[in-house]
C-alpha cells in the first residue's frame, strides 16, 4: 500500500522559511520521479517542484531561486526547503508519485501559510 505522510507546514512570517517533509512507504523509492504541489484557497492544484530518480530537479517559476527539493533515499523522504517565502506561497502543499501515467498517489497535504 503505497502512503505518502507530508509535514512541516505551519506560520511563518513574510521572509521566512520553513522545510517540508514527505515520508513514502510502499513503494521503490528510489526507482519514481517525485513532486510538490501547492493548492491555494479558491485555485487548482499547481506542480511547484518535482526532483528524478537520479535527483534533478525542476521548479515552477514562481518558486525558482527560493525553494529546494531534495531526496533522501535512505530515509524515503522527499524535501522542501522554502526560503524567502511571500504570502502568495500560501496554501496546502502535497506530496505526490506518479507510478504510471494514470496511477498516481497524493499525500494529505500540510498547511502552509505565509502572514504577518
Amino acid at each position: 500500500q503505497v502512503q505518502l505522510v507530508e509535514s512541516g507546514g505551519g506560520l511563518v512570517q513574510p521572509g521566512g522559511s520553513l522545510r517540508l517533509s514527505c515520508a513514502a512507504s510502499g513503494i521503490i523509492f528510489g526507482i519514481y520521479p517525485m513532486a510538490w504541489f501547492r493548492q491555494a484557497p479558491e485555485n487548482q492544484r499547481a506542480l511547484v517542484a518535482d526532483i528524478s530518480r537520479d535527483g534533478r530537479t525542476t521548479y515552477a517559476d514562481s518558486v525558482k531561486g527560493r525553494f529546494t527539493m531534495s531526496r533522501d533515499y535512505g530515509k524515503n523522504t522527499v524535501y522542501l526547503q522554502m526560503n524567502s517565502l511571500k504570502p502568495e506561497d500560501t496554501g496546502v502543499y502535497y506530496c505526490n508519485v506518479a507510478l504510471t501515467t494514470d496511477r498516481s498517489f497524493w499525500g494529505q497535504g500540510t498547511q502552509v501559510t505565509v502572514s504577518s
